[in-house]
């Protein structure tokens, strides 16, 4: 009997390992190959006085970046001037792949497998992350020393890259590209990312311990702490959840890209387990290859969250319907000075105004008081800033969760019943989402009933049915859903006695069959990892038998 899980699917029988997989951790591989499955390259970005900021290398050497990629990694390798950041400054940005490139490789299509969907390779996308070095020398003609190393990546992995580049960039200012080639030939050597593995990741000495994400509340390696994070917007958490979840247009306002990046990624990851599905840029600059998109005001602000530090957007920007303005970090464990009013947007005019969140949206939903006082009574009574980070996380967690659990209960009733699936039909096909038909269940059954908070559910979900995080959920379900399906039809066709169904049926009948047979057998060879392998054994000596039935001319025709 097949197991019914929670959210509505039927489990499916024992799954065979993937061969290819253990293949991967067992046999030799070739240089770099290893490397390339954690770090696409590393770069060392300098500032020439002719050129400006100029890539002085890339490692390995073999390694290609476009021109528009190598333009854009420059210059997000470097805070803004204005910033004014004297010694080591650490940073993560986002930028596009450029179109034309191979789709995402071998180990990162395993490992978005059985990773969480929220933290999957993009393969539109690189992520670099960023340890930048000003100091003052009087031997350059500028008077500064600057210069930074860059990690760029497909993985999403934002505290292990942070961590790591903290070790291989100061390695690389003391003793130069020896110390950075070791730290690559290091990485060349560590298992490939499956999720659930806890791995040791030797690097330059240090042997780095971590949990790759599988399907759990807080996996170590892409945290934020956006308990930090939003310390002077705290009230605004709620509301903050809100925009995020409906694909609001937001840019973050700071004066350091640390900041700014610290900032755009919690809130990116405020709706998980849900995948932020828009664009997001943790660090955002005047020379980004996407500036003009994303700040024209001859059409309405796109579905992004930015991060920028510099003067000249809070003039740009001044347009976009929500700015978050951050102050600076602050004592850690301090009572923090809160901005508990929403200031209208069009009230910040520059860079330098206070701490905020500069909206006219008005929350669906009443302000949940609770875990604010929570949160201030912790900090007052100097609860350490994990337990506090590890409170917030779990009450977004749960707000998320209680918004989503209707949406997947209602996409279970969608489901054909098992004993509907033939194998002398086609699969059956998932019925269509009718938001009006799901809303209408909202009331008796909404999130109010897990969570608590009360206010307008019904029309949180219609502005969330406009948005790409809807668009992305109801993708990702329906192709997983119909993937379930094919699977238990495959199965039904394996245990079926079609040797007997094929006795009293015409030929042309008996070939159809033995074409949506190979279909099946093609679709198992591409989903090996999650194909019971006895259906798929099955299934083949079906084929052979059927084929078997048939002239020998037809026969040769159909084995070609």
């Amino acid at each position: 009997m097949d197991a019914h899980r929670e959210d509505g699917l039927i489990d499916s029988p024992n799954f065979i390992q993937n061969d290819d997989e253990l293949l991967n951790r067992t046999l030799a591989v070739l240089p770099w190959d290893r490397f390339s499955n954690w770090i696409h390259c590393a770069c060392v970005v300098t500032f020439d006085l002719e050129l400006g900021q100029a890539m002085e290398l890339i490692y390995p050497g073999h390694v290609k970046l476009t021109d528009k990629e190598k333009m854009n990694i420059c210059y997000l390798s470097f805070p803004d001037s204005n910033s004014g950041c004297m010694g080591d400054t650490q940073f993560h940005f986002r930028i596009r792949q450029c179109p034309g490139r191979k789709s995402l490789m071998r180990a990162h299509s395993q490992y978005n497998r059985d990773a969480p969907i929220a933290l999957q390779c993009d393969d539109a996308h690189y992520f670099g992350f960023v340890y930048f070095r000003q100091t003052k020398d009087r031997s350059i003609r500028r008077g500064y020393f600057q210069k930074s190393v860059v990690l760029v990546t497909k993985l999403p992995f934002v505290a292990l890259f942070n961590q790591i580049i903290s070790i291989i960039a100061p390695e690389y200012f003391d003793n130069g590209e020896p110390s950075l080639e070791a730290a690559c030939h290091d990485i060349d050597q560590w298992p490939i990312p499956v999720p659930g593995d806890t791995l040791n990741l030797p690097i330059m000495g240090t042997v780095l311990q971590h949990t790759v994400p599988a399907h759990t509340i807080l996996p170590s390696l892409h945290e934020v702490d956006i308990y930090s994070a939003f310390l002077t917007i705290l009230p605004h958490v709620q509301l903050l959840w809100e925009l995020v979840l409906i694909g609001e247009p937001i840019v973050v306002m700071a004066s350091s890209p640390t900041v700014t990046c610290h900032t755009v990624q919690a809130l990116v990851n405020m709706i998980a387990p849900l995948k932020f599905c828009s664009d997001f840029r943790p660090y955002f600059t005047i020379h980004d290859s996407e500036f003009k998109e994303y700040t024209t005001k001859t059409q309405a602000p796109p579905p992004v969250i930015l991060g920028v530090t510099n003067p000249f957007f809070a003039k740009t920007l001044q347009h976009w319907p929500h700015i978050i303005r951050i102050g600076e970090m602050g004592s850690i464990g301090s009572s923090p000075k809160l901005a508990n009013k929403v200031k209208k947007a069009a009230a910040l005019k520059t860079l330098d105004s206070n701490p905020g969140v500069y909206t006219r949206y008005k929350s669906f939903l009443t302000k949940d008081k609770a875990i604010l006082k929570r949160l201030m009574k912790g900090a007052q009574l100097k609860r350490p800033v994990e337990a506090q980070n590890a409170i917030l996380r779990r009450y977004l967690l749960e707000v998320t969760q209680s918004f989503m659990i209707p949406l997947e209960r209602y996409m279970a009733s969608l489901m054909p019943l098992q004993r509907n699936i033939s194998p002398h039909k086609g699969p059956p096909k998932l019925r269509p989402f009718e938001s009006e038909k799901f809303l209408e269940t909202v009331e008796h059954s909404g999130p109010q009933l897990t969570c608590g908070i009360k206010g307008d559910w019904e029309s949180l979900y219609k502005r969330f049915f406009r948005s790409p995080n809807f668009e992305g959920w109801y993708y990702q379900r329906q192709r997983e859903v119909n993937q379930k399906l094919q699977l238990l039809h495959l199965e039904a066709l394996s245990n079926a006695n079609l040797s007997e169904w094929i006795v009293d049926k015409e030929e042309v009948e008996i070939v159809d069959l033995i074409l949506k047979i190979k279909e099946k057998l093609t679709f198992a060879s591409h989903h090996h990892g999650i194909v019971a392998k006895d259906s798929v054994s099955r299934l083949q000596k079906q084929l052979e038998d059927i084929v078997s039935t048939l002239p020998d001319d037809l026969q040769s025709v159909i084995k070609t």
